[in-house]
């Protein structure tokens, strides 16, 4: 720093494509800090380090980064900016702030620049002190890219660019820019594994009227597959040409972006004689409504995710008998549940860390248990499995919360407040293109009646073999209720309220769940969710007396439905597993 002139360095969770999940080589805030949750901003000056992050990682970033000499700041959301506020307050006039603009948002980097030049302090984006220091970084992901193909991609590559090429038309642009790696993947109908957990791969694209090119690394598109791109007017450049791709647009061009979704670093390099038009990305829109013959392959998936959760509750029921004789760890949660998923058709991977986390770990949000530090499983209390699934057909995401020996009457009571918060949104119905955050209350209210709150979203999107956090649809009180955030036919969106007491427990249930028409009156169509994730909610923990009888009933009629949609794809003891958790209240 001392070095280049720089008085504080911001270092995001971040890469070119704005991911929240990043490839090895961009996981620099991890690097510097040893925080290893998904959302965090480090700032250094010469005589201070902090990590800006949010109630989700508070207890683990308190863990983390313990005696490493670095400040825990803490934000009320991911989406807070409060970092640029106390650049602006503590820097003094003539300083120079650095951060690297090829992974800096272009709507981050305009905030920070305006709230640091109103108090006389320089912002440079063109240099990445990384460099200097991070000897071993690595290089670009080499997974090899591979086809989502039918019966599971149910639209033609090129039917969506068509899709594309028409909102293109809409909006008077001839040029589109798309950076977001789920938004590259849907539209061309490729996967990859280049991101932990979710199946993309690094890449920009670059959509005119007639052409269409894909900046990937050199040797990720095999060459059988690169004749199938070609056929369908698609050319593959190497990674490193898309900035300059840029550069060359000739005069004419009209060139969509989406400031949320594109870096400071590539907005820098569209020529000025280029016109820009700023929105959304029509294949964000586009992907977040699923087709009806995709819902038909997600809900064919929740069977065969339900399937393999039936097995491993069996298997933890009698694990959890036996533990005085054979010891349970979180971490055997893990593998075991994984295993159940991966025995089960079109399976692929895990869709996230699972977070198993017994009793007080239940608390840490974003909990992930490791061989050396886990918690053994002993006892009374409460276990905590959020886990998911990236199949074929779809991508799966589910909480379920499990009594371990004896519960208390407190541990009750708040699993059956989160219970009554997650039936009361479940159950909604509402006008189409209400904006998703305003839905976020519906699921507190329950848990607001009893003087408790959560530190984090009710319900994000979740893509269809693609991203489990999708957008533009998030039920969140963090996320302005924007245009782009209206629910509309075929989103899929998880329901998960929670109460987090911690050193005690933590409590969180979660579905999935599908909009669908319900009606149309003379106020307008109305929506409703049609819940997909299929598995028994553990009535044990409930205290039936806090339940009314309209919800009693729901409990009973999505049970219903569990047993009958799963016992056909179970045997032995998985099937009495499910048989004993869905008897009716």
């Amino acid at each position: 720093m001392r070095r280049h002139g720089i008085d504080a360095v911001v270092v995001p969770s971040s890469d070119p494509h704005l991911s929240e999940y990043l490839p090895p080589r961009w996981k620099a805030r991890e690097w510097l800090s040893g925080f290893t949750g998904s959302v965090g901003t480090f700032i250094a000056t010469q005589d201070f380090a902090g990590v800006w992050t949010d109630g989700r990682y508070w207890t683990q970033a308190e863990t983390e980064l313990a005696g490493t000499g670095i400040a825990l700041m803490k934000i009320p959301s991911g989406a807070s900016t409060l970092y640029v506020d106390w650049l602006a307050d503590t820097l003094p006039a003539g300083q120079t702030v650095a951060v690297d603009g090829a992974v800096l948002g272009l709507a981050t980097a305009r905030l920070l620049g305006q709230a640091l030049q109103a108090k006389g302090v320089t912002l440079r984006t063109g240099v990445d002190v990384l460099d200097d220091v991070w000897s071993d970084r690595p290089g670009l992901p080499t997974e090899p890219v591979f086809e989502h193909e039918p019966p599971y991609a149910t639209t033609p590559r090129a039917e969506k660019l068509a899709a594309l090429r028409a909102a293109m038309v809409e909006q008077g642009v001839t040029t589109h820019l798309i950076s977001t790696l789920d938004d590259i993947a849907w539209l061309f109908n490729l996967r990859g594994a280049d991101v932990p957990f979710n199946p993309v791969f690094v890449a920009h694209a670059l959509v005119s009227a007639r052409q269409a090119t894909l900046f990937v690394a050199d040797g990720k598109v095999k060459p059988a597959l690169q004749a199938k791109l070609a056929a369908d007017g698609i050319t593959v450049a190497p990674y490193e040409r898309a900035t300059a791709a840029l550069a060359e647009l000739p005069q004419e061009t009209v060139l969509l972006l989406d400031p949320r979704r594109v870096t400071h670093g590539t907005r820098l390099a569209v020529p000025a004689h280029v016109k820009v038009v700023e929105a959304i990305n029509p294949t964000t829109m586009a992907k977040s409504r699923k087709t009806e013959i995709e819902a038909a392959h997600v809900r064919a998936t929740m069977e065969q995710d339900g399937a393999a959760l039936c097995e491993f509750f069996a298997w933890l029921e009698g694990a959890l008998a036996r533990r005085h004789e054979e010891p349970l760890n979180e971490v055997d949660i893990d593998r075991h549940l994984t295993a159940a998923r991966a025995r089960r058709p079109g399976f692929v991977s895990p869709s996230f860390a699972t977070i198993a986390g017994f009793n007080a770990n239940g608390a840490i949000i974003h909990y992930r248990a490791a061989q050396e530090s886990c918690a053994r499983i002993e006892g009374n209390g409460l276990l905590l499995i959020d886990s998911g699934g990236q199949y074929l057909g779809g991508t799966t995401d589910i909480t379920r919360v499990v009594p371990v020996g004896e519960t208390t009457a407190a541990q009750r009571r708040d699993f059956t407040l989160v219970l009554k918060g997650m039936m009361a949104l479940s159950a909604t119905r509402f006008p189409r293109g209400t904006k998703a955050p305003l839905l976020d209350a519906i699921a507190r209210a329950p848990i607001w009646a009893a003087g408790i709150d959560f530190g984090h979203g009710t319900g994000h999107g979740v893509g269809f073999f693609l991203n489990v956090h999708e957008g533009p649809q998030a039920i969140t009180p963090s996320l302005m209720p924007e245009p782009q955030t209206a629910m509309e036919p075929g989103m899929i969106t998880s329901i998960e309220p929670g109460i987090y007491r911690p050193g005690q427990w933590g409590i969180r249930i979660e579905n999935l769940v599908l909009n669908r028409l319900e009606a149309s009156t003379e106020f307008g169509e109305f929506l409703r969710f049609e819940t997909l994730t299929l598995c028994p909610i553990d009535t044990r923990c409930i205290d039936r007396a806090l339940l009314r009888d309209a919800e009693i009933a729901w409990l009973n009629d999505y049970h219903a439905t569990v047993r009958a949609r799963l016992a056909p794809h179970v045997a032995g003891d998985a099937l009495a597993w499910l048989n004993t958790r869905t008897e009716p209240l």
